[in-house]
Protein backbone atom coordinates (compact mmCIF):
# COMPACT_ATOMS: atom_id res chain seq x y z
CA UNK A 1 0.00 0.00 0.00
CA UNK A 2 2.92 2.15 1.08
CA UNK A 3 4.53 1.52 -1.91
CA UNK A 4 1.29 2.15 -4.37
CA UNK A 5 1.24 5.34 -2.53
CA UNK A 6 4.43 6.87 -3.18
CA UNK A 7 4.40 5.35 -6.79
CA UNK A 8 1.46 8.06 -7.16
CA UNK A 9 3.04 10.77 -5.05
CA UNK A 10 5.93 10.49 -7.85
CA UNK A 11 3.47 10.38 -10.90
CA UNK A 12 1.63 13.47 -9.34
CA UNK A 13 5.01 15.61 -8.89
CA UNK A 14 5.97 14.68 -12.31
CA UNK A 15 2.63 16.33 -13.40
CA UNK A 16 3.24 19.44 -11.38
CA UNK A 17 6.84 19.59 -12.98
CA UNK A 18 5.66 19.31 -16.42
CA UNK A 19 2.89 21.71 -16.05
CA UNK A 20 4.88 23.99 -14.19
CA UNK A 21 7.08 23.72 -17.23
CA UNK A 22 4.95 24.45 -19.68
CA UNK A 23 3.70 27.26 -18.08
CA UNK A 24 7.32 28.82 -17.88
CA UNK A 25 7.21 28.41 -21.45
CA UNK A 26 4.53 29.78 -22.10
CA UNK A 27 5.24 33.14 -20.06
CA UNK A 28 9.04 33.19 -22.11
CA UNK A 29 6.53 33.04 -25.61
CA UNK A 30 4.63 35.59 -24.42
CA UNK A 31 7.10 37.90 -23.30
CA UNK A 32 9.00 37.25 -26.19
CA UNK A 33 6.32 38.78 -28.23
CA UNK A 34 6.03 41.13 -26.23
CA UNK A 35 9.13 42.62 -26.10
CA UNK A 36 9.56 42.14 -29.84
CA UNK A 37 6.64 44.23 -30.98
CA UNK A 38 8.11 47.31 -28.30
CA UNK A 39 11.94 46.77 -30.11
CA UNK A 40 10.36 47.17 -33.59
CA UNK A 41 7.88 49.73 -32.62
CA UNK A 42 11.33 51.63 -30.83
CA UNK A 43 12.78 51.24 -34.31
CA UNK A 44 10.47 52.94 -36.03
CA UNK A 45 8.12 50.40 -37.18
CA UNK A 46 4.71 51.87 -35.51
CA UNK A 47 2.38 49.29 -36.89
CA UNK A 48 4.31 46.24 -37.94
CA UNK A 49 2.80 43.24 -38.91
CA UNK A 50 2.17 39.58 -36.86
CA UNK A 51 4.20 38.06 -39.10
CA UNK A 52 7.38 40.55 -38.64
CA UNK A 53 7.00 40.26 -35.04
CA UNK A 54 6.85 36.35 -34.57
CA UNK A 55 9.92 36.58 -36.79
CA UNK A 56 11.85 39.21 -34.39
CA UNK A 57 10.68 37.08 -31.52
CA UNK A 58 11.58 33.92 -32.59
CA UNK A 59 8.55 32.10 -32.73
CA UNK A 60 6.17 31.05 -34.73
CA UNK A 61 3.26 33.17 -36.32
CA UNK A 62 0.81 30.75 -34.56
CA UNK A 63 2.30 31.05 -31.87
CA UNK A 64 1.51 34.80 -31.11
CA UNK A 65 -2.33 33.78 -31.85
CA UNK A 66 -1.74 31.24 -29.37
CA UNK A 67 -1.09 33.79 -26.90
CA UNK A 68 -3.14 37.18 -28.13
CA UNK A 69 -6.23 36.59 -29.85
CA UNK A 70 -5.26 39.19 -32.32
CA UNK A 71 -3.41 42.55 -32.46
CA UNK A 72 -5.34 45.18 -30.40
CA UNK A 73 -4.94 42.72 -27.18
CA UNK A 74 -0.71 42.26 -28.29
CA UNK A 75 -0.44 46.16 -28.19
CA UNK A 76 -2.35 46.80 -25.24
CA UNK A 77 0.01 44.52 -23.13
CA UNK A 78 2.75 45.77 -24.68
CA UNK A 79 1.64 49.75 -24.16
CA UNK A 80 0.93 48.40 -20.62
CA UNK A 81 4.52 46.95 -20.55
CA UNK A 82 5.91 50.20 -22.26
CA UNK A 83 5.04 51.99 -19.12
CA UNK A 84 6.14 50.04 -16.45
CA UNK A 85 9.85 50.30 -18.69
CA UNK A 86 9.03 54.30 -18.19
CA UNK A 87 7.73 54.63 -14.91
CA UNK A 88 11.00 55.79 -13.33
CA UNK A 89 10.13 59.04 -15.48
CA UNK A 90 6.29 59.41 -14.60
CA UNK A 91 6.39 61.49 -11.62
CA UNK A 92 8.21 64.51 -12.01
CA UNK A 93 10.92 65.92 -9.93
CA UNK A 94 10.55 67.97 -6.45
CA UNK A 95 10.66 71.44 -8.03
CA UNK A 96 11.83 74.51 -7.09
CA UNK A 97 9.76 77.28 -5.67
CA UNK A 98 11.31 80.38 -7.66
CA UNK A 99 8.79 80.32 -11.03
CA UNK A 100 11.67 80.56 -13.70
CA UNK A 101 13.76 77.78 -12.30
CA UNK A 102 10.48 75.56 -11.72
CA UNK A 103 9.48 75.98 -15.13
CA UNK A 104 13.39 75.02 -16.32
CA UNK A 105 13.02 72.03 -13.89
CA UNK A 106 9.75 70.83 -15.15
CA UNK A 107 10.51 71.15 -19.23
CA UNK A 108 13.76 69.28 -18.59
CA UNK A 109 12.20 66.27 -16.98
CA UNK A 110 9.23 66.91 -19.64
CA UNK A 111 11.88 66.65 -22.85
CA UNK A 112 13.15 63.51 -21.07
CA UNK A 113 9.76 61.45 -20.83
CA UNK A 114 8.68 63.05 -24.66
CA UNK A 115 11.67 61.30 -26.35
CA UNK A 116 11.46 58.10 -24.27
CA UNK A 117 7.50 57.59 -24.78
CA UNK A 118 7.53 59.41 -28.91
CA UNK A 119 8.09 56.24 -30.72
CA UNK A 120 5.19 54.19 -28.86
CA UNK A 121 2.90 57.16 -28.52
CA UNK A 122 3.23 57.07 -32.50
CA UNK A 123 2.25 53.62 -32.72
CA UNK A 124 -0.41 54.02 -30.05
CA UNK A 125 -2.44 57.44 -32.14
CA UNK A 126 -2.31 54.65 -35.02
CA UNK A 127 -3.87 52.43 -32.69
CA UNK A 128 -6.21 54.37 -30.73
CA UNK A 129 -9.39 54.55 -33.51
CA UNK A 130 -9.39 50.92 -33.64
CA UNK A 131 -8.99 49.89 -30.05
CA UNK A 132 -11.10 51.49 -26.98
CA UNK A 133 -8.08 49.84 -24.45
CA UNK A 134 -5.36 51.99 -26.45
CA UNK A 135 -7.48 55.25 -26.81
CA UNK A 136 -8.53 54.91 -23.25
CA UNK A 137 -4.43 54.91 -21.90
CA UNK A 138 -4.26 57.67 -24.08
CA UNK A 139 -6.93 59.70 -22.29
CA UNK A 140 -5.73 58.19 -18.86
CA UNK A 141 -1.90 59.67 -19.73
CA UNK A 142 -3.29 63.19 -20.86
CA UNK A 143 -5.34 63.68 -17.20
CA UNK A 144 -2.22 62.42 -15.76
CA UNK A 145 -0.41 65.50 -17.25
CA UNK A 146 -2.77 67.74 -16.75
CA UNK A 147 -3.03 67.14 -12.84
CA UNK A 148 0.90 67.35 -13.15
CA UNK A 149 0.86 70.99 -14.60
CA UNK A 150 -1.84 71.89 -12.20
CA UNK A 151 0.12 70.88 -9.33
CA UNK A 152 3.75 71.81 -10.57
CA UNK A 153 1.53 75.58 -11.36
CA UNK A 154 -0.31 76.11 -8.85
CA UNK A 155 0.46 79.12 -7.34
CA UNK A 156 0.25 80.86 -11.12
CA UNK A 157 -3.21 78.91 -11.22
CA UNK A 158 -4.37 80.03 -8.33
CA UNK A 159 -3.38 83.57 -8.87
CA UNK A 160 -4.89 83.51 -12.42
CA UNK A 161 -8.02 85.52 -13.66
CA UNK A 162 -8.97 82.32 -15.94
CA UNK A 163 -7.37 79.44 -14.29
CA UNK A 164 -9.32 76.65 -16.21
CA UNK A 165 -8.22 78.52 -19.44
CA UNK A 166 -4.46 78.67 -18.53
CA UNK A 167 -4.16 75.22 -17.65
CA UNK A 168 -5.54 74.55 -21.02
CA UNK A 169 -3.16 76.79 -22.29
CA UNK A 170 -0.08 75.19 -20.39
CA UNK A 171 -1.54 71.43 -21.28
CA UNK A 172 -1.58 72.64 -24.97
CA UNK A 173 2.43 73.89 -24.84
CA UNK A 174 3.88 70.87 -22.64
CA UNK A 175 1.38 68.30 -24.77
CA UNK A 176 3.39 65.28 -26.82
CA UNK A 177 1.50 66.68 -29.92
CA UNK A 178 3.41 69.88 -29.64
CA UNK A 179 6.78 68.03 -28.52
CA UNK A 180 5.88 65.96 -31.44
CA UNK A 181 5.14 68.88 -34.21
CA UNK A 182 8.31 70.39 -32.95
CA UNK A 183 10.67 67.54 -33.12
CA UNK A 184 10.01 65.98 -36.17
CA UNK A 185 7.56 68.86 -37.89
CA UNK A 186 10.14 71.24 -37.30
CA UNK A 187 13.51 69.14 -37.36
CA UNK A 188 14.12 70.44 -33.70
CA UNK A 189 16.59 69.14 -31.65
CA UNK A 190 15.72 68.45 -27.79
CA UNK A 191 17.14 70.86 -26.63
CA UNK A 192 15.38 73.35 -29.42
CA UNK A 193 12.06 71.88 -28.51
CA UNK A 194 12.73 72.32 -25.18
CA UNK A 195 13.45 76.23 -25.09
CA UNK A 196 10.22 76.30 -26.91
CA UNK A 197 8.46 74.94 -25.09
CA UNK A 198 10.01 77.08 -21.72
CA UNK A 199 9.31 80.06 -23.99
CA UNK A 200 5.77 79.21 -24.31
CA UNK A 201 5.04 78.05 -20.10
CA UNK A 202 7.32 81.19 -19.38
CA UNK A 203 4.68 83.56 -21.70
CA UNK A 204 1.64 82.25 -20.26
CA UNK A 205 2.48 82.07 -16.60
CA UNK A 206 3.66 85.75 -16.67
Amino acid sequence: MLGFFALAMQELSGAVTASDGRAARALRTRNAVVDALLDLVDEGNVRPPAALVAERAGVSLRSVYQHFDDLETLFRVAAERHQQRLSHLEPPPRLPAEREARIGAFVGHLALLMDAISPMARAAALQAPFSPGVAQRLGTARERQRQQLAEAFAPELSAAAEPERLLHALHAAASWATWEGLRRGAGLTTEEASAVVELMLTKLLK
